[in-house]
């Protein structure tokens, strides 16, 4: 027999590497069978901390997500031997290193709500010990365990595309009953522990390259991810049974996401950086609520919303454009310093504007209160209505309409960043002077973006006046302008999906917070320091940037060019 015969082909070897403790594969098994098995056992002598966890064998819904950890730690084990064929494409080693340090962060999560809520650690009991001892098991196994095989690229693996539609079917169907679920918590540390667990099953699924394989499935069936969205976005009031208290959070993180799509044109494409951009919306409020027939309006008339919300984003876009002209000649800290001073200027405006200090307009600290509801083609947003059995309240009824508002400034966003204008604004961003040098309008594209993200903030203010029915100069601070540049910040600068995630964690996690009062600024400033250490592109970065912030990485180069080709193949 030859000795071409003899040798194996290199492409389904894998290159020994250094040697690795054995014990790690046990250790896996053992501790995910020991975070599933805490779950039928009691976490806490108390009742009162995670919604009673101090029942043997009747699991609370936050002993749940400690099963699902341990069943998906016992599956990923199994990917590694018998069910390995299933996973062809997906790195289960990583998925399980992932999964093992978001264990280890729900356990901690679950004995810090016990020992918060109860006399101290004495009131754990040995099911949230086994939780914790299993979690570390998990960990520290899966650290140890060797590479194993070699496996697909996620992003050149072939499946169906019916599996492809199902997947992100069952994501958003996933991302519904979850939002409904977590607006429904009412305890601060079980809201906690969700987080924690979200953490871990996100770091199995990156780490397992699973979401490089969904970014391709959806460039593939863009129109069903954008059906999907909107169904699901449609759907959410009709899990709640008409209550207001959870539909009054989901409003708000509309405005706020609306809002922060607004700046995210100004800061994410543009470069430039704003930190009185909560001016705008105000602009737009205060316009909506003086001209809507208000109570205490000084005004003395009346004009249809639509007329309206049409001179209260143009007013917001006026503003732009008077802060914009003289200063756009200035870039950088001598910028951010400027757009602050006009955020303050604003408030002390509106705040002066008492008929004591100025002119009586805006009833100074008073606000101004009594604006009624919106009232369009004879639909009134403060009844509530029945649709199908469902019980809508005025709070679903601004939601619907926050939506449609949503819908069409996504729809601004993302044709402009597709557009001649949006490659200009990048070229600004990347390089002012070598775009100057290449022919782009600098100053006027600049000015355009002030203008039109203030023109999207003053459209989502008119509506918040009437949802919030008063308005006043303090919730137009800096801190709202601070909170709006984290928000695209942390979810990924001059991206949709990158606004809308910021917008609604940043919105989300102070209401579902409130229980570390002074702290909770504390928690925010670690989860930034963690994000500009970790993943400082954001949690949806775009492709360019993503490669700036590592461009020292040529495997994830390679990779984001892979998936660039695949994703324009799939739109071909």
């Amino acid at each position: 027999m030859s000795n071409d015969l003899m040798t194996p082909d290199l492409d389904d070897t894998v290159e020994p590497g250094p040697s690795y403790p054995q014990f790690g594969t046990p250790m896996v098994l053992a501790g995910s069978v020991l975070v599933a098995a805490s779950a039928f056992l009691s976490w806490s002598y108390d009742r009162e901390p995670l919604g009673d966890v101090s029942i043997t064998g009747n699991p609370a819904p936050t002993q749940y997500l400690a099963l699902i950890i341990g069943v998906l730690g016992i599956v990923l084990f199994l990917g590694r031997g018998p069910l390995a064929r299933f996973f062809s494409w997906f790195d289960e080693t990583a998925a399980l290193r992932g999964l093992g340090f978001g264990a280890v962060a729900f356990a901690l999560a679950v004995i810090l709500a016990i020992f918060a809520n109860t006399s101290g650690l004495i009131n754990v009991d040995p099911g949230g010990w086994i939780l914790l001892v299993g979690s570390i098991a998990l960990a520290f196994g899966a650290e140890q365990l060797p590479a194993g095989r070699t496996h697909a690229d996620p992003l050149r693996s072939k499946t169906s595309s019916w599996t492809e539609i199902l997947a992100i079917i069952a994501l958003l169907t996933g991302v519904l009953f979850l939002a409904a679920y977590a607006l429904a918590m009412e305890d601060g540390y079980a809201f906690l522990a969700l987080l924690a667990f979200l953490g871990a099953i996100s770091a199995t699924l990156i780490r397992g390259g699973f979401f490089q394989w969904l970014s391709i499935a959806t460039a593939k069936h863009r129109q069903v991810l954008m059906l999907g969205a909107v169904v699901v976005a449609f759907l959410f009031p009709f899990t709640q049974d008409g209550r207001d208290a959870n539909m009054t959070i989901a409003t708000q993180i509309i405005v706020f996401a609306i809002t922060a799509l607004g700046l995210n044109i100004v800061v994410g494409l543009a470069g430039l950086l704003d930190l009185g951009y909560i001016a705008f919306l105000g602009a737009g409020a205060y316009v909506s609520a003086l001209l809507s027939g208000s109570a205490t309006s000084h005004l003395g008339f009346q004009l249809p919303f639509w007329l309206t919300a049409i001179i209260g984003a143009c007013v917001a876009s006026t503003l732009g454009l008077i802060i914009g002209t003289p200063t756009l000649r200035v870039s950088g800290d001598y910028l951010a310093i400027v757009t602050l001073a006009f955020g303050e200027i604003f408030r002390i405006t509106v705040n002066n504007l008492d008929g004591i200090n100025g002119p009586s307009i805006t009833n100074g600290p008073n606000g101004v209160s009594g604006i009624p509801e919106l009232n369009l083609f004879g639909f009134d947003f403060g009844q509530p209505h029945t649709l199908g059995g469902f019980t809508l309240t005025r709070y679903a009824n601004y939601y619907f309409l926050l939506l449609l508002l949503g819908a069409f400034v996504i729809l601004v966003f993302t044709r402009l960043n597709n557009s001649r204008i949006g490659r200009g604004w990048v070229a600004i961003r990347e390089d002012e002077r070598a775009a100057e040098a290449m022919g782009v309008n600098v100053f006027g594209l600049k000015l355009f973006a002030f203008a039109g993200g203030a023109f999207l903030a003053g459209l989502a203010g008119t509506i918040k006046a009437h949802q919030d029915l008063a308005i006043s100069p303090d919730q137009f601070v800096f801190l709202e302008s601070a909170f709006l540049l984290a928000a695209i910040v942390l979810g990924g600068m001059g991206t949709v999906a990158g606004a809308l995630v910021g917008a609604t964690m940043l919105k989300l996690l102070p209401e579902k917070l409130r229980f570390l009062e002074n702290y909770r600024l504390l928690m925010f400033g670690i989860l930034l320091v963690l994000m500009m250490r970790f993943r400082p592109e954001g949690l949806v970065a775009s492709k360019r940037r993503q490669l700036e912030f590592h461009e020292d990485d040529q495997e994830l180069a390679e990779a984001i060019q892979v998936e660039h080709l695949e994703t324009k193949e799939a739109q071909a």
